[in-house]
């Protein structure tokens, strides 16, 4: 397994996903979305991995300004935007390659190998 946890230092739910892997002895990455935050790729990917753009999008963000620029912006520049505005981005996001997650999911993680 090649863990990767996009999250916040201070988001309740990134440190469960860390306490969830730590317990279980699996090595996992840990990237802080406020200092590094995901690459164009990386973005692509768990968008693949969870079905859209639309799913990463965090309602309860205190931007809502650009939330609501990238919810209405034309579709080819929405993940440009994204990239842009990480702020706006649930967390954690939880990667094993090319699977992922948003949010606490111990039951999707159990059957990652």
């Amino acid at each position: 397994m090649n863990i990767q946890i996009f999250g916040k230092t201070k988001c309740f739910d990134t440190k469960k996903a860390e306490r969830y892997f730590k317990e279980r002895g699996i090595k996992y990455q840990y990237i802080d979305m406020k200092e590094k935050g995901m690459s164009k790729g990386e973005l692509n990917t768990v968008c693949q991995a969870v079905g859209g753009l639309d799913k990463l999008l965090d309602d309860k963000c205190r931007d809502k300004d650009a939330l609501a620029l990238i919810r209405y912006i034309a579709e080819e520049d929405r993940a440009e935007k994204l990239l842009e505005n990480q702020q706006v981005i649930r967390t954690p996001i939880v990667r094993n390659g090319k699977k992922a997650t948003i949010g606490y999911c111990p039951d999707i993680w159990k059957g990652w190998e």
